[in-house]
């Protein structure tokens, strides 16, 4: 019989433990966490979405008479959701250094392998040259974080030449 192995995925745990170590020299020039108003805010946004949407195909069938009960589902669908995911989304946190951005789950993108860094609904995505993205989620203000990045990808291709 065959072993099954275990997913690295189960292994996962938010905070520091699952963050990558910095290398010998290297300094950490900013961090980024998720800001709670907008991790709420988000939420609200997506179940206001899911409310209208579903209201719209409801009407569209005729079913006048389940569009509350959807809307309400909705609502409290996304409100525990919030809840549930909330520890694990501020547990999250992007270090910015000299050399590379540090994500969570051992993630790390060193600063020029980065093609493109954008805001993208009120968070930040990157873009690396063989194609891979991450998203920094639920930031208070994206602009100075892309600033910060670019900045960072610009001084290290100074250092390296």
């Amino acid at each position: 019989m065959s072993k099954m192995q275990r997913d690295e995925v189960l292994n996962y745990r938010p905070g520091k433990d699952s963050e990558l170590p910095l290398e010998p020299g290297e300094r950490v020039a900013q961090i980024f966490l998720a800001d709670q108003r907008r991790y709420y805010y988000d939420h609200l946004v997506l179940g206001g979405i899911g409310a209208v949407l579903v209201s719209a195909v409801l009407i569209w069938l005729e079913k006048y008479d389940q569009v509350l009960v959807a809307v309400i589902a909705i609502i409290v669908g996304m409100a525990l959701r919030a809840i549930y995911f909330r520890s694990e989304a501020f547990a999250r946190r992007w270090q910015l250094t000299d050399r590379r951005l540090i994500g969570p789950q051992g993630r790390q993108v060193m600063l020029l392998e980065i093609e493109t860094v954008r805001s993208l609904m009120g968070d930040v995505q990157i873009v690396t040259k063989t194609g891979a993205k991450h998203l920094i989620r639920h930031l208070a203000d994206a602009a100075p974080v892309v600033t910060a990045i670019e900045a960072a990808k610009t001084r290290r291709a100074k250092v390296v030449k």
